[in-house]
């Protein structure tokens, strides 16, 4: 997969700028490192990112992923005036893709600004649509969102970026301290998304 030509877009809302999605740079680090201060992102990240260096790790993580063909993560970056790129905003990432699997795992976080702006469920919207098109034919059919049972907020981007909830799944310590959910969307199977 050519991370140069992967560059993502979401449209703008009437309260919130466009998005770009695109490959982690070294350049971003220290954005991460700022990014990471906030609580709530510390709470959900399965990673943690304390100063420059670790963030370093974390973003040459995201780029062997891409190298290995089995983790393509994203910058979401708000867009500015002529499409150049804003403020860092999230991260959005299919992840667990295997050479003949039919499914993938997708995965996201915002950053503290950014949330209640709509900016999660259209960056995955978009991961969504260009993971079923870059792997057509045999390829992906299924994308599989998990979260906790008390992150109501992935929730609701699951089911407003047209994930249906299919499944509790039990509590499997230490990395999964409680029951999760399973939201599940299938390519040409799944009802339209709307919003």
């Amino acid at each position: 997969m050519d991370k140069i030509a992967a560059r993502l877009e979401a449209d703008a809302t009437p309260s919130a700028p466009a998005l770009i999605l695109r490959p982690w740079s070294p350049t971003d680090a220290a954005d991460l490192v700022e990014l990471y201060q906030d609580d709530t992102l510390r709470r959900w990240a399965s990673s943690a990112v304390n100063d420059e260096a670790s963030a370093a790790r974390w973003i040459e993580d995201q780029q062997r992923g891409w190298d290995t063909g089995d983790r393509f993560g994203f910058a979401i970056m708000e867009s500015q005036a002529a499409g150049a790129e804003g403020q860092l905003a999230g991260h959005v990432v299919l992840k667990n893709v295997t050479p003949g699997a039919s499914s993938a795992e997708v995965g996201y976080w915002t950053a503290a600004h950014a949330r209640g702006r709509g900016v999660a469920p259209r960056a995955l919207r978009a991961l969504t649509y260009w993971a079923f098109t870059a792997f057509p034919g045999d390829g992906l059919k299924r994308l599989e969102l998990l979260h906790q049972v008390d992150n109501t907020g992935s929730c609701r981007v699951a089911q407003k970026s047209g994930y249906d909830l299919i499944t509790l799944l039990p509590a499997a310590p230490p990395a999964y301290p409680l029951a999760g959910h399973l939201h599940v969307r299938e390519r040409g199977l799944c009802r339209p998304v709307v919003g």
